[in-house]
């Protein structure tokens, strides 16, 4: 069996060392190229062909984002972020998603070459899942990738809080689910009837960004939740990392967010687990439940609990998910109505909506 070649890009001798010998301790990775920055990185892919890249944000010549802006335009291939940045810098490494990174690495420190060996594992473990996704990448295309608007042309978006909440959407993911979400939710439409709640696995932290991100190029409002959050029609909420996002009645028909840091389920806090089960047993209306991109099985246990509620699913059709895992785990359950590519599932939430 072939190994999955690695090509590290990193401005630093010393962390393209320490990261090279990581990932050459595996059996079934090898390190054929290293990279100082940006421009060098792309005459090593075509002269490497690697399979996998791990690239540093913060470099000279080329930063980590153009190199990755233009390799996703030129041959996309998985691309893992690593470096300091992706911990402090968490409005950078949700655009490097956005531009087609399969994933990053956030270390707990402040500076990632003390302690790399704490997220040992983590890379391994990510460049094999990202190894799998190279073929899912050939279709990727950057130019469809919306940029920010200017600090200056941003408005808030102002919510009906008066608005009866009588439908609610539901939507979980993982790997590959940044650039999913930014598929999705800014094609829902500014007056629909319904409030959304999303389950994203990330890192304390990282899900504030996401949530501004998505705020800026969507017509509903996106908000990172915070515990007490009236829910209401036209908003989305986005469970923080580290915390389960659920639901409750303060009074009849109406919905409030509750946080809590409950044990992780599966290994994972949020969960989308928690989140539909939570909701199948508070909300009382019209749900729809849909599982995208992501490794493992989070929300296959749930979604069955919605549906039992008389809830609809949705799974992303497997051609489009960057990693078929959640969508296939749901899909085996039997409970799914309708599997469509991404593209699509804007349009089938707001159908199934009105069903």
């Amino acid at each position: 069996m072939s190994k999955t070649r690695v090509l590290v890009v990193d401005d630093s001798a010393f962390m393209r060392k320490v990261i090279t010998d990581i990932i050459n301790e595996d059996p079934e990775l090898e390190v054929v190229g290293k990279a100082r920055d940006g421009l060098d990185a792309l005459d090593k892919i075509r002269e490497l062909k690697p399979d996998v890249i791990t690239l540093d944000v913060e470099m000279p010549n080329m930063d980590g984002l153009s190199a990755l802006a233009r390799i996703m335009e030129v041959n996309p291939l998985p691309v893992i972020m690593l470096s300091s940045v992706t911990k402090s810098g968490t409005e950078q490494t949700v655009k490097a998603l956005q531009l087609g990174a399969v994933d990053f690495i956030t270390n707990p420190s402040r500076h990632i070459s003390l302690d790399i060996e704490s997220v040992k594992n983590d890379i391994i473990r990510k460049i094999k899942i990202a190894a799998g996704t190279k073929k899912k990448l050939t279709n990727f295309n950057i130019k469809e990738v919306k940029p920010l608007p200017p600090p200056d042309v941003k408005t808030i978006k102002k919510v009906d809080t008066s608005r009866q909440l009588n439908k609610l959407v539901l939507i979980g993911t993982s790997t590959g689910g940044p650039k999913a979400l930014h598929q999705v939710v800014p094609e829902l439409p500014g007056n629909l009837d319904a409030a959304v709640l999303i389950v994203q696995h990330m890192p304390p932290g990282f899900t504030r960004s996401l949530a501004e991100r998505l705020d800026s190029l969507s017509q509903i409002r996106v908000k990172e939740a915070e515990h007490g959050d009236a829910i209401v029609p036209g908003c989305a909420y986005i469970a923080p990392g580290g915390f389960h996002l659920t639901v409750c009645t303060p009074t009849p028909k109406t919905l409030q967010v509750s946080l809590n840091k409950s044990e992780p389920r599966g290994g994972l806090r949020p969960a989308a687990d928690v989140m539909f089960d939570s909701a199948a047993q508070h909300f009382w209306s019209h749900m729809v439940c849909v599982i995208m991109t992501g490794m493992g099985r989070d929300g296959s246990e749930g979604l069955q609990a919605v549906k039992r509620c008389g809830g609809k699913i949705i799974a992303e059709h497997q051609s489009t998910s960057i990693v078929y895992g959640m969508p296939k785990a749901a899909f085996e359950t039997g409970q799914v109505d309708l599997v469509v590519p991404l593209p699509e599932i804007s349009k089938a939430i707001v159908k199934m909506l009105l069903q």
